[in-house]
């Protein structure tokens, strides 16, 4: 993980990819949409339990991989973030 702003907008993105609301996402993840929106918006740092809810919410897995094996850096999903 590079950076909270960086999470918050790859989980918006996986998010949209699925067509769901925050909402939506939050019923599925038992959180309320309020954090999944400061989560997004990267104004709050999830605790690791939280993000691994979002991922199961979202169907995506966690991928660790040492940093520039991917893209040179330039991360552009969730999927080149973890």
């Amino acid at each position: 993980m590079r950076s909270v702003d960086e999470l918050g907008r790859a989980l918006r993105a996986a998010r949209k990819a699925k067509g769901m609301t925050q909402g939506e996402l939050a019923r599925v993840a038992g959180l309320q949409a309020h954090h999944i929106s400061t989560i997004e918006t990267g104004a709050t740092k999830p605790t690791a339990a939280t993000i691994f809810i979002l991922l199961s919410a979202l169907d995506l897995d966690c991928v660790l991989s040492p940093r520039g094996s991917r893209n040179a850096g330039k991360s552009s999903s969730i999927e080149d973030i973890f």
